[in-house]
């Protein structure tokens, strides 16, 4: 390699010409630098999109840990209210079976735990979800459970309202259920009611909710009301002095519908009340 290098500068317009002589070590150094320094300027960009790239990276995990954290949260806070909708679906259906006067549970109905377990925000999410989808079949299921014991108890509460029971007007027993001795032809027939002597006008109560199937006169019975309560159950009232309700009508327990009277075969002032069940009429006193 040469000892000496030359650079020679030609300026425009004909200016003398300049030279400068430099030595190769001189040369040498110079290039060491440039080739140090693109290297370093390499090694620091390379460095600077590392740098870029990590804090990115790094941002999106910040982020991504954020939302987990929060999804945690609220995971966790469903699971609570979970396990509160079943404590409650347990006590409620608990005072539903007492009502229903039922004890014992479908054993396919998980009982409900008073409490959960403390969770903490780094638990697994599909743990926690594994455990909300496993109570929420739970509720679903005591749900079908407590709507077949309300069911249930509407039926019992329906056949009760159903059931006659009373006494349908004040006054006193005359006659009873059984054969007994006509007082217009002197032999032993069936009487299929109660006779209750009231005077004339005194109030006749439904003994039982239902509707009114027929309004009509007989000339053994007289004035007459007959309601069907359903379940198989119907109540005859005759010997009416008026009939306050029509056919058709829908009636509760306890609503005046007619008066005593002294209509049809009577010999005096009474109310013949009669309760058949199935078409078979029984002896009302066991419901008075």
């Amino acid at each position: 390699m040469a000892k000496r290098f030359s650079i020679i500068v030609i300026p425009e317009g004909g200016s003398k010409v300049s030279s400068f002589h430099l030595r190769s070590g001189f040369v040498k150094f110079a290039i060491c630098c440039s080739l140090v320094v693109v290297g370093l300027s390499a090694f620091f960009a390379y460095k600077y999109f590392n740098f870029k790239i990590d804090y990115a990276e790094l941002q999106r995990l910040r982020v991504s840990t954020i939302e987990q954290h929060q999804t945690l949260l609220s995971l966790t806070a469903d699971l609570k209210e979970v396990h509160q909708q079943m404590d409650d679906l347990a006590e409620s259906e608990a005072r539903v079976r007492q009502l229903a006067d039922l004890e014992s549970l479908p054993e396919d109905v998980p009982v409900a735990i008073g409490g959960i377990q403390e969770l903490e925000v780094n638990d697994d999410v599909d743990e926690i979800q594994r455990q909300i989808n496993k109570l929420q079949v739970a509720i679903e299921l005591r749900r079908q459970s407590q709507e077949g014991v309300r069911n249930l108890l509407n039926d019992q509460v329906s056949l009760s309202r159903a059931t006659p029971k009373g006494w349908p007007t004040k006054g006193w027993l005359t006659s009873y259920f059984g054969m007994r001795k006509s007082p217009f032809t002197g032999r032993r027939v069936m009487h299929e009611g109660l006779d209750i002597a009231a005077n004339t006008g005194t109030p006749v109560t439904a003994t039982a909710d239902g509707i009114v199937s027929r309004v009509k006169y007989s000339p053994d019975y007289g004035k007459m009301v007959i309601i069907d309560h359903g379940y198989g159950y119907r109540t005859i009232f005759a010997h009416n002095s008026k009939v306050l309700v029509k056919a058709g009508q829908r009636i509760k327990r306890g609503d005046v519908i007619s008066q005593v009277g002294n209509t049809g075969r009577s010999t005096g002032s009474h109310l013949h009340y009669e309760l058949r069940l199935n078409g078979v009429p029984i002896d009302p006193r066991k419901t008075l």
